[in-house]
């Protein structure tokens, strides 16, 4: 399996980031690559994601959620993969780790990925957690 590792400080408290990634129905507005998520219910959902030219498809469990500190999901099917969001109080905000660790059956479609993975799962973490920054700001200045 490989691992993937990406970081931000965002200038909010963990209770309000969490409160926006714990509803992983809302990922599609925050990176262009997830094209929609399906909530199938007790807390699983169908990821669509377009990437590497690829289409992908996979059914999603939250493994933990425990506020404001962790939010976890593993693959139910499709691309093998578990993630977790690791929220932690810094001085101007919350610092967000994730990290991803995933696997590819297809030799071929492996090597694509991998090569592709790093950037491209930075990107898109990077992107979602500016979203989530920005729509928090966004809440801050409607108060």
């Amino acid at each position: 399996m490989a691992t993937i590792q990406h970081s931000e400080i965002l200038t909010a408290t963990p209770d309000r980031v969490f409160a926006l990634l714990r509803r992983v129905e809302d990922f599609a507005d925050y990176s262009d690559l997830i094209q929609r998520i399906d909530p199938l219910g007790d807390d699983r959902y169908r990821w669509y994601v377009r990437a590497v030219g690829m289409d992908w498809t996979f059914d999603v469990e939250v493994t933990e959620a425990k506020a404001p500190e962790v939010l976890a999901w593993k693959s139910l099917d499709g691309v093998k993969n578990q993630g977790r969001y690791q929220l932690r109080p810094v001085p101007n905000g919350t610092e967000v780790s994730l990290t991803l660790t995933y696997e590819i059956r297809n030799r071929l479609v492996e090597k694509a990925v991998n090569k592709a993975a790093n950037p491209l799962v930075g990107k898109v973490s990077r992107q979602i957690l500016e979203r989530v920054e920005a729509r928090l700001n966004a809440e801050n200045e409607k108060r």
